[in-house]
């Protein structure tokens, strides 16, 4: 009788705990760089949902990834472990066979009494985590509905290329899968929760395929289209690391034999503007909700994707295109200890951050027990103060030994080679002019070399 009411006592106390404590709205989007409106990344985007999401808190004008490809970006944010740690460098490389013991967001969430639910793309999608949720739709292997194709592909004209494909559908945005993927988190937003939840959106677009309805190709008129700043000569001072990574005669050269450079711009803008109309959904359906007071929102990108910069195409590269990635917090007044005062109103940090930060972040605000495996830092200095002082630099990996280093004023970039790369982006910002072989930076080369890891964990098995 005693022990049946201890426990009682206990299960009773575990859902006060978890009662005051607030929701969590988590927006993934794939493969979406700095063409936002509030960013500035290409004059033609439109995203006037996350333009407006941005004005009600906090944008991180920039924020990096751990990796610029979805499996090690994605493993690296959820787990709070960076690639030369976990050895998961690649997309090819299942991370859960090397992080057996990993704790994911939601699952430290859950361990304080949340319900933890998803839809669309969080992890990557060839290594889903089932034991990291309670409910995930369309299930827990599938991570997001079918997308409808053109009659006849690739779209484009560009044989042998796989998914790298653009073009118009017949079908209407209803029939697209993030379009139900924000019908069903919507949902979600729209019922009676008894116990506090952390609810993650996965967006898919602007992941290629660019296939989107006819309507958002409509909006950016083939003959206006402005192609990315470009200089024909970027890539005289990369070193053989660099040019590895750009593999101008790939991509590149396809694109621009069949004359598509300007029909992929379109094609990117186009599925920007489907996706943000899907987040925008999603945010009427908070506000409308019960919810819009007590849920913090967060919304990130695994990476950002280059457009022929450096005659490079997609991410795969350590460069600023490749690693930059939008990111906005939301926290509304009065919910979290951490920060009482909640986030205020159109503020932008421009100290680089890394999306390792996101989870740290999140315990912190929420108010849960430490995670002593996380190597991020909380960012609620910088919610709270947008000029608070913080970590000197952020750190990006691309294949073992391959790393770049991120200040307000510099990015550095080392090759497994030895190859270096030097960057003022005080007065660089294309990463035009590669300093590291000019005297006058030698003591600047000398303190960015300091930030690269000297850890660098073997590669985890390849399993496709």
């Amino acid at each position: 009788m005693l022990r049946r009411l201890a426990c009682l006592l206990l299960a009773a106390a575990s859902f006060a705990f978890a009662a005051d404590k607030p929701n969590v709205l988590f927006i993934a989007i794939d493969d979406l760089n700095d063409w936002i409106g509030v960013l500035g990344g290409h004059p033609q985007a439109r995203t006037p949902n996350l333009d407006r999401l941005a004005a009600r808190g906090v944008l991180f004008t920039h924020a990096y990834t751990a990796a610029p490809a979805c499996n090690p970006s994605r493993a690296a944010l959820m787990t709070g472990i960076a690639p030369y740690r976990s050895g998961v460098y690649l997309n090819s490389q299942a991370w859960r066979p090397v992080m057996q013991d990993a704790v994911t967001i939601p699952q430290h969430f859950r361990k304080f009494g949340y319900w933890v639910a998803a839809s669309g793309k969080i992890f990557h999608g060839a290594f889903p985590d089932p034991p990291s949720w309670d409910v995930y739709w369309p299930s827990q292997t599938k991570n997001k509905p079918d997308d409808p194709t053109p009659a006849n592909t690739p779209a484009n004209g560009i044989p042998k290329t796989g998914h790298f494909d653009w073009g118009p559908v017949a079908e209407g945005p209803e029939e697209m899968g993030d379009y139900k993927v924000a019908q069903w988190i919507s949902a979600r937003l729209g019922e009676k929760h008894d116990k506090p939840f952390f609810l993650a959106c996965g967006m898919f677009r602007p992941h290629l395929p660019w296939f989107a309805p006819q309507k958002y190709f409509d909006e950016f008129p083939l003959d206006k289209i402005e192609l990315p700043v470009f200089n024909a000569d970027d890539l005289s001072d990369v070193p053989p690391g660099g040019i590895k990574m750009a593999k101008p005669a790939g991509d590149h050269a396809k694109v621009t034999e069949h004359h598509q450079w300007k029909k992929a711009v379109q094609a990117y803008l186009a599925n920007i503007l489907f996706m943000d109309e899907q987040i925008g959904r999603v945010i009427d359906a908070l506000d409308k909700s019960e919810y819009k007071d007590n849920t913090i929102v967060v919304l990130w990108t695994d990476h950002g994707w280059h457009l022929g910069e450096k005659e490079h195409w997609r991410k795969f590269a350590l460069w600023e295109e490749a690693t930059r990635t939008p990111m906005m917090w939301v926290v509304p007044k009065g919910v979290s200890a951490a920060l009482p005062q909640g986030t205020k109103a159109g503020v932008r940090v421009d100290t680089p951050v890394s999306l390792l930060d996101i989870y740290p972040t999140l315990v912190d605000l929420a108010g849960l027990g430490p995670n002593a495996a996380l190597m991020g830092d909380s960012l609620t200095p910088l919610l709270a103060d947008p000029k608070a002082p913080f970590r000197g630099a952020t750190v990006m990996t691309y294949g073992r030994n391959n790393h770049a280093v991120r200040t307000a004023e510099y990015r550095y970039i080392r090759y497994a080679d030895g190859g270096e790369e030097l960057y003022d982006h005080r007065n660089d910002e294309y990463e035009w002019k590669n300093l590291a072989k000019d005297s006058q930076y030698k003591a600047i080369l000398e303190g960015m070399r300091r930030w690269i890891p000297q850890e660098n964990h073997e590669d985890a098995p390849e399993t496709r």
